[in-house]
């Protein structure tokens, strides 16, 4: 959905109360657990070492449960405080050239592994995109390095999305290069500490 001005608390939450009865805009659901995505579709893959050893990794679980990858500034997730749970609502609502956009997307699975945290979400019928995104962080025991790694796969859904594909696309760059400068800052800064990031 497209918007001359800034949508309003009220009208988010109609967004998302929408979303609750919505279904997937595309057919390959969880396609992002394996190596090969489905056709048709862009791919996007980016990776960040963000930290070293336990505790950053620790405190980069905790950044992705507090979706600490959207703190950009010209992007904002609601509600802020949605667990990383499969099944889970969230609207996404970008500043973009003058006017707004506003997405809703479902949490398809949930990696919880000993070195390997993360979701991966799905677009729903609202969204301007089609496809799937997951946000993970890894724990290299051997390096002690600790990465963010983002794979998305997606293709314009709204009319307006797919008329202004170079743009959508230089979005789509933007919010990678940002969200991998957001989980840096979330790992290197006081604000994320181990003992908050139990699971809700």
């Amino acid at each position: 959905m497209f918007l001359i001005s800034k949508p309003t608390e009220a009208a988010i939450s109609a967004f998302l109360a929408k979303a609750a009865k919505s279904t997937f805009s595309y057919a390959d659901v969880g396609a992002t657990r394996g190596e090969i995505p489905p056709e048709g579709f862009n791919v996007d893959h980016n990776r960040k070492i963000i930290g070293r050893g336990p505790d950053d990794f620790e405190k980069a679980k905790g950044a992705i449960r507090s979706w600490k990858m959207f703190d950009l500034g010209w992007v904002r997730l609601v509600p802020t405080d949605t667990p990383i749970e499969e099944g889970r609502n969230v609207a996404i609502v970008v500043s973009h050239f003058g006017f707004y956009s506003m997405s809703t997307a479902r949490i398809v699975y949930v990696i919880d592994e000993p070195s390997r945290f993360g979701f991966a979400y799905g677009t729903l019928a609202e969204h301007v995109e089609m496809g799937e995104e997951r946000f993970s962080v890894e724990f290299d025991h051997e390096t002690e390095e600790v990465w963010y790694d983002l794979l998305a796969f997606s293709q314009p859904n709204a009319f307006l999305a797919k008329l202004g594909y170079p743009i959508s696309r230089y979005l789509q760059r933007s919010f990678a290069h940002d969200s991998k400068a957001a989980m840096l800052r979330a790992v290197n800064s006081n604000s994320i500490e181990p003992s908050q990031n139990r699971e809700r």
